[in-house]
């Protein structure tokens, strides 16, 4: 299993829409997000600095087929085009990014 974090700013004044959208998460996307081997998914907020903190552990053997197969899901596709404009990615990411990758430093059961 691998944990991994991604970073991501928040339009100010989209976050009432974000929260209400996430509190009804589509069924495909929950679908899709498992038949990726992504568990213990969890989105948190921080305002007002609007940071997105995404973490999940991956249990899979391949992550970047995982990844190819949940991009190409009709519905994740339809999600995105819902949330992506909401989102503000940071410019220091890395190519191909659009959440930014966390260096995992510490952890403890």
């Amino acid at each position: 299993m691998q944990r991994m974090g991604h970073v991501i700013s928040l339009e100010p004044s989209v976050i009432a829409e974000y929260k209400r959208i996430h509190r009804a998460v589509w069924p495909e996307i929950l679908r899709a997000i498992a038949d990726s081997n992504i568990r213990n998914y969890t989105i948190f907020l921080r305002e007002p600095e609007n940071l997105l903190f995404a973490y999940w552990e991956y249990h899979g053997s391949d992550y970047a087929a995982d990844m190819a197969r949940i991009r190409q899901a009709p519905r994740m596709q339809e999600w995105w085009n819902i949330t992506d404009p909401m989102q503000k990615p940071f410019a220091t990411r890395q190519p191909g990014e659009w959440w930014a990758s966390m260096e995992d430093v510490f952890h403890t059961d």
